[in-house]
């Protein structure tokens, strides 16, 4: 993330994406498989890290192979096998949604995990059970743990979508595009934009 200054002197927190270019490497239609997208690849990797499917995937649309491949339904301007499709499809001021992957945190407690309280004060006999998660159940009866108990484990590692972040710029000879806010995942995360 970074922050950039508007033209009120104001301060807005924004994250800056390398959207492109991408290229279309399948045309998927209703005769042939049932519904209608666009394959769009993105960063190259070398043949050598791509196995004779994928490279042979990629030769009919005339491009190297690619690291990221996702399909988007709606597109709404007629693209072929082999075309460009760069941040020129956005424009500032516009609401676009990212999807990506959250950071992985690991193995954390019920505290962190689900916001439980703790106990709060260390009075009352307690030693060492501030964060800990208490009760998780009844006596003999139902003499189990229901399922979905908020307990410790892991966390983050999920697909997580920041919906209405608006575009405050669109810098075209870089393929970059800046949006406001925060999006999921680590620096250099691979992420997805949808209009």
């Amino acid at each position: 993330m970074t922050s950039i200054f508007d033209e009120n002197g104001k301060n807005i927190p924004c994250t800056v994406i390398q959207a492109g270019p991408c290229v279309v490497t399948q045309v998927r239609t209703t005769e042939v498989d049932g519904y209608e997208a666009l394959q769009l690849g993105f960063d190259d990797k070398s043949d050598k890290a791509a196995t004779k499917a994928a490279q042979g995937h990629f030769k009919k649309a005339g491009t190297v192979a690619k690291r990221k491949v996702v399909e988007f339904q709606g597109f709404k301007s007629e693209h072929k096998l082999g075309d460009e499709v760069t941040v020129e499809h956005f424009a500032e001021g516009e609401f676009v949604d990212v999807a990506g992957t959250s950071k992985g945190k690991g193995f954390q407690g019920v505290v962190k995990r689900h916001g439980f309280g703790g106990v709060g004060q260390a009075t009352h006999g307690q030693h060492n059970r501030l964060r800990a998660p208490g009760s998780i159940g009844a006596a003999s009866y139902p003499a189990r743990v229901f399922k979905g108990m908020r307990m410790a484990g892991r966390m983050g590692g999920e697909k997580v979508k920041v919906q209405n972040l608006k575009v405050l710029k669109v810098v075209t000879d870089k393929n970059l595009i800046i949006v406001k806010g925060c999006v999921p995942g680590h620096k250099n995360a691979y992420v997805t934009i949808q209009k």
